[in-house]
């Protein structure tokens, strides 16, 4: 929430003008704070000599400024640069970077004459002398993994560094930015400018990595802007340069290095991947800035009538905001808070003002969240992080709860303490569109917790609404904000709580929050691995398949994995059908009907009305489940329930706690691990090895029932636990009176064997004979491949003189551009080629060329040859050679599918002999996308 709002104009009006006004205000206040690098600018000169002390080096160059490199760990460095010699100017100190003591190294310094060389088991530096500039190898000294192309320039104001860029490489990360994830060829503002508007960044980090196999944050709070062309350009305002550099073996790896020195992802109590609601029930206060007549909102208690709505109507959630800090305040928060206990409920604050009262709020009266809001900490930077700061300490300084604390001005270190979420922002079908990419790719900065309010805050419908809240289940954190929406149900409500919304969509509604806390198990252990390892449990697909060229790229951008084992498509336009969902490599299960895919590829058409989310299951998944219940604690967990989807050999290991204090620091949680042995394809033993738990928390159970669902296109020879056969039952409904047994359901999403094995504390084995793995349907058979991802490697000749003649007309979509080969001046002779990059790898197996097609007859192709290959320096032998005709048709070339990323068309002749030209509208390819 961003502003003040008296009763005379209706809050939405007003918050709109609010928000437009601040936008204007913001953008000139930007046009100050970043402006245009100077034309003139310092470097460092020379390096002049070396000095060290343990694992830090001291450079000193011809221009008086020194740069320090600082080996913390083998695979993690720190360097700075200052203009002045000197090593006192560290605004940032150790609120970035909170852990950099990992123990002595022992890197080694060697003068190589042009450069020196610092070296660890890991990484080597090479410190370039005449002029200054730095280079990052692997330890081999051979593999580069970043360099820069030129020194780095200080203008007072601000400071640059530009580094090469790799043909093929891509950029993550930044914070929260709201729009797509991949970056090469974007530049990006790491700026706080609360706007909340696609391309801005809701919650900035001075933070990115790279495909190459590295990632860096800048220790700093001054605002920034990343250019990812080429050269990659990287500036920060601030006349000095430091930064710490993350070494790894991939991009998992570069997230673990980043948060062992920033600080790991926080886990949040587990009530909190539960849905809340955030409005004011306070409206009566005579200070309150909205509507002060709304119904059932008049005292703070009034909130409890919304929980015991919730609980009628079986719809699962969690806490409640009950109060927003712009003059609502609160009335009797102890009572309030100790009603919504009762019935499942936490109850949490946001302040618009600050948090004079925390220490009463949190260990008096109960409360256990808090929403920092704009009004107080919209500055960003170090105030954002100091107020989330606070946040954290008086909810655990004054309680044995965990820190949950939501923030809309999040900086590199915030994973560390809070949600972040996307700010104030619509209930539309673009505002969606932007949010899949905008969450995932927040994942890429670490942050575990990334949101954004269900539906928006303003506007919204109810098919928003549901297709809003069915992907967003699958993340760890949601939460709506009422008060600000369409009117819903009737005049005077404008609440986005699910139960509030009619028929169907309140049913899918709950629906979709029936399986997430079903999935709680599955979803907290995701939690907690990213904070173990700052691998986030909302996965943009490059993390999952870093070595698959599509998901590298924006073109996955609107899917995501949720954990490892979920692959959701949202769905973010007002249709029934769902296009463009890519499977990568190996097999998928249609979470819905049981239907099995085989990636790499596309899949086209899939069936999406409003109460189905695209959800596939990979194979091999182990997929922990709890009872139907509507909060945490609803009912014991007496029976745990493992979906599982056979194939080859996988694992799983359960994470359990008491999931509201901290006492897991100490030691007080359990693990247990499954093990599946499958076969690969066709028929044979399933055995699912489950090991006891290990570990201790209050309340651990000492024993639990255990359920099985493996999916399988045949029914089983036997089933046992141990050597212990279980029986065979007739149907469901003796299934469910039994407490061991098993039955095969044919029509349960393409076959299903339900598995009851009895309650035990102990480790056992359940063995399935004659299961058969379900067969996949090939997607991703040859189509069209956009050419959203192309770009033109090389040209040997254009016409641009005379007309615009530029060789990428004839990849751009359009028929009426045109390349065309130098005519005036010197013609260059034939034969002409160009080359296209993909984008990403493809088994290709036509192309099809389009003559220029304004009139036109000069530099028709003639004969030709076409080459497909992974390198523009190796491209072997034609794919296909021949003749086109003399005419402005289309002629399409298919040839057998070859493997590659970049394409080549050579023109041997022109068509009608007229003169050494080529010209061509367009040039297109089918294929399927290939790792």
């Amino acid at each position: 929430m961003t502003a003040a709002v008296p009763r005379a104009l209706p809050r939405p009006s007003l918050r709109r003008i609010a928000l437009t006004l601040a936008a204007t205000l913001i953008a000139a206040l930007l046009a100050v704070v970043l402006p245009a690098p100077a034309a003139q600018a310092a470097t460092a000169g020379n390096a002049t000599g070396v000095s060290r002390s343990g694992d830090t080096f001291t450079i000193t160059t011809s221009s008086g400024a020194a740069a320090r490199v600082v080996i913390a760990r083998a695979d993690v460095l720190r360097v700075w640069l200052s203009p002045n010699g000197s090593f006192t100017d560290d605004p940032a100190g150790g609120d970035l970077a909170v852990n950099t003591a990992f123990g002595a190294v022992g890197a080694t310094l060697t003068d190589t004459g042009s450069y020196y060389r610092i070296a660890t088991p890991s990484i080597s530096l090479r410190v370039n002398k005449a002029p200054l500039t730095f280079a990052l190898y692997r330890a081999d000294d051979a593999t580069l993994l970043w360099a820069e192309s030129q020194p780095t320039t200080w203008t007072g104001s601000q400071t640059t560094q530009f580094l090469t860029r790799a043909a093929d490489e891509q950029f993550y990360g930044t914070g929260l930015r709201l729009g797509e994830w991949a970056l090469r060829d974007k530049t990006v503002p790491v700026a706080v400018s609360n706007q909340w508007t696609e391309n801005s960044n809701a919650s900035p980090a001075p933070f990115y990595m790279s495909t190459n196999g590295y990632g860096v944050m800048r220790n700093t709070w001054s605002p920034g802007s990343y250019s990812f062309g080429a050269p990659t350009s990287l500036r920060h305002n601030e006349n000095r340069f430091d930064a710490w550099y993350f070494a790894g073996n991939s991009l998992k790896d570069v997230l673990n290095g980043y948060t062992d020195v920033t600080g790991k992802p926080f886990l949040a109590p587990i009530w909190g991947l539960e849905l809340g609601n955030a409005d004011c029930f306070n409206a009566s206060n005579p200070a309150y800035q909205g509507d002060h007549d709304r119904l059932r909102h008049q005292t703070t208690p009034d909130v409890v009538g919304y929980a015991a709505d919730a609980r009628a109507a079986n719809m699962p959630s969690g806490w409640f905001l009950p109060n927003d800090g712009y003059g609502c305040g609160y009335t009797d928060l102890p009572g309030t808070a100790a009603q919504l206990k009762e019935k499942g409920f936490r109850t949490g604050l946001w302040t618009s003002t600050g948090l004079s009262g925390i220490g009463w709020e949190v260990g008096t009266a109960g409360s256990r969240a808090v929403k920092t809001d704009v009004a107080w900490i919209g500055g960003g930077y170090k105030t954002a992080f100091n107020g989330v700061k606070q946040a954290v300490e008086g909810i655990e300084n004054n309680s044995d709860a965990r820190r949950f604390v939501w923030t809309v001005d999040g900086w590199a270190g915030t994973q560390r303490n809070a949600v972040v979420w996307t700010g104030d922002t619509s209930g539309t079908w673009d505002a969606m569109r932007w949010h899949v990419p905008a969450i995932a790719g927040a994942g890429l900065s670490a942050l575990n917790y990334a949101s954004g309010d269900v539906d928006g805050i303003f506007g919204g419908s109810p098919r928003t609404y549901v297709r809003d809240l069915q992907w967003k289940a699958f993340t760890p954190a949601f939460m709506t904000m009422s008060g600000w929406g369409a009117t819903n149900p009737a005049a005077g409500y404008q609440d986005k709580q699910p139960w509030r919304f009619p028929e169907p969509y309140q049913s899918i509604n709950r629906k979709y929050l029936h399986l997430k806390m079903r999935l709680m198990p599955y979803l907290y252990t995701m939690s907690r691995h990213a904070s173990d390892t700052g691998v986030p449990s909302t996965r943009a697909m490059v993390l999952e398949y870093p070595d698959d060229p599509v998901a590298r790229g924006n073109r996955t951008s609107g899917q995501f994995m949720a954990g490892d084992s979920f692959l959701v498509a949202p769905v973010v336009s007002d249709t029934s059908t769902r296009d463009g969902i890519y499977l990568p490599a190996g097999n998928w299960t249609d979470y819905w009907t049981g239907k099995v895919y085989t990636g790499p590829g596309w899949l086209n058409g899939y069936s999406a009305p409003l109460d189905t989310l695209p959800l596939f299951v990979k194979a091999g998944a182990i997929v922990p489940m709890w009872p139907q219940m509507n909060y945490t604690g609803e009912k014991p967990v007496s029976t745990l329930t493992y979906d599982i989807q056979p194939r080859g050999n996988s694992s799983f290991s359960l994470y359990e706690d008491d999931g509201v204090t901290r006492d897991y620091k100490n030691g007080a949680s359990a693990r247990q691990r499954v093990d599946v042995t499958a076969p690969t394809t066709g028929t044979g033993d399933v055995t699912v090895s489950v090991g006891a738990p290990t570990g201790t928390y209050t309340g651990k159970p000492a024993s639990r029932g255990y359920e099985f669902t493996l999916r399988s296109a045949s029914a089983p020879g036997a089933v046992r636990v141990g050597t212990t056969s279980l029986p065979a039952l007739s149907g469901k409904a003796a299934y469910d009176a039994a407490t061991t047994g098993w039955y095969y359901d044919a029509a349960d999403r393409s076959g299903t064997l339900w598995v009851k094995t009895g309650t035990t504390g102990a480790a056992f084995t359940l063995t399935a004979t004659a299961l058969t793995v379900p067969t996949g349907t090939t997607v991703g058979g040859s189509a069209p491949i956009s050419q959203t991802g192309w770009s033109v490697v090389r040209a040997d000749s254009e016409e641009k003189a005379a007309e615009n003649g530029a060789a990428a007309n004839a990849i751009d979509g359009n028929p009426a551009t045109l390349w065309h080969t130098r005519w005036s001046g010197n013609a260059a002779a034939l034969p002409h080629e160009i080359q296209i990059d993909l984008g990403a790898r493809y088994e290709v197996d036509s192309v099809t060329h389009l003559p220029r097609q304004d009139g036109g007859v000069n530099g028709r192709i003639g004969s030709y040859e076409l080459y497909v290959s992974d390198s523009t320096s190796s491209w072997g032998t034609p794919v296909a050679t021949g003749t086109f005709p003399d005419t402005a048709a289309a002629t399409r070339v298919a040839f057998s599918a070859k493997p590659g990323r970049y394409l080549r068309l050579r023109a041997l002749t022109e068509a009608g002999g007229r003169g050494p030209w080529t010209s061509l509208a367009e040039l297109t390819a089918t294929g399927r996308p290939t790792g």
